[in-house]
């Protein structure tokens, strides 16, 4: 069972109650924000509390032990503290979010309901909603190596080992727009292969996205141009003269782990494995059985 404060249970228990709900978001960039549902301001806990902004909790599920508890907050654009742009950039990517029930007569009269950290993000055209999960969300992430035929090390760190420099980044400008995420480019990045930087990063270096990192979804030639096509559109739009630098990409597969990154000795996959199709087999009798090898060479 839950304690509560001594004032704020004497309250709960008279005909009428003087409660809201208050939410305070710690962004991944440590700014520390408050909203709440009351229509006036509070200030609590050294945060102050924004009234009306458009954060509204939906059904919560709560249990003991374990089990991860999960609620959504949908929120509308219209506060001067949720900006569109901090949402595209992932501030609030893995924020930590800790809601209360407030006695806003009084605030000191207060409980704290739950603790946890921004999950998906499901942005509309006026409103968004968070996904808020329970601390307990952390156990059932795996640990340990993944059993696959691709390579589990993300490309350039110290498990994979490439240095993403000279053919593997490419600086370069927008030379010209297709839509909001597709661009054609010029400078160093131009000379480089069609499929060169598929499943790469975009890090701009300049323009209003300066400092911000996009994967890459394909890099291909059209008339006679090299053409980014990114995974997601930018926090910012693109323009024409903005400045990036490219690092190419990986497929995970062993194939482009020998023969494009020269790797192979690093590769952290298993790409041997026996498939589904071997586990469902059976022996046949014109077949060799000798414990041997199911690959040649």
């Amino acid at each position: 069972m839950r304690a509560l404060d001594q004032e704020l249970e004497r309250h709960l228990d008279e005909e009428a109650t003087t409660l809201c709900r208050c939410w305070m978001v710690k962004r991944r960039d440590g700014v520390e924000l408050g909203f709440t549902d009351h229509d006036l301001p509070l200030r609590f806990a050294g945060v102050d509390f924004e009234p009306e902004t458009g954060f509204e909790g939906t059904q919560v599920e709560s249990s003991l032990g374990l089990a991860v508890d999960n609620q959504e907050t949908m929120g509308a654009l219209r506060s001067d503290a949720i900006r569109e742009e901090d949402v595209l950039r992932g501030l609030y990517d893995g924020a930590e979010v800790t809601r209360w029930v407030v006695n806003f007569a009084d605030v000191d009269e207060r409980v704290k309901l739950s603790v946890g950290v921004v999950g998906e993000i499901r942005r509309g055209d006026l409103a968004f909603e968070l996904e808020i999960l329970g601390r307990s969300e952390v156990l059932n992430r795996p640990l340990g190596r993944v059993f696959q035929r691709s390579c589990d090390a993300e490309l350039g760190d110290a498990r994979c080992g490439v240095t993403l420099d000279g053919a593997f980044s490419k600086s370069g400008e927008v030379l010209g727009l297709q839509d909001a995420r597709r661009f054609s480019v010029s400078g160093n990045a131009a000379g480089s292969p069609a499929g060169w930087f598929d499943h790469g990063k975009v890090e701009w270096t300049s323009g209003a996205n300066a400092g911000q990192v996009v994967s890459v979804r394909r890099f291909y030639a059209q008339a006679g141009q090299m053409v980014v096509d990114l995974w997601n559109t930018p926090a910012a739009p693109i323009a024409a003269g903005d400045g990036f630098k490219l690092l190419a990409g990986c497929d995970k597969t062993a194939s482009t782990c020998k023969a494009k990154f020269e790797n192979f000795l690093n590769f952290r996959g298993f790409p041997l494995m026996p498939g589904e199709d071997w586990t469902t087999a059976y022996p046949r009798s014109d077949e060799v059985h000798d414990g041997g090898s199911l690959f040649n060479g």
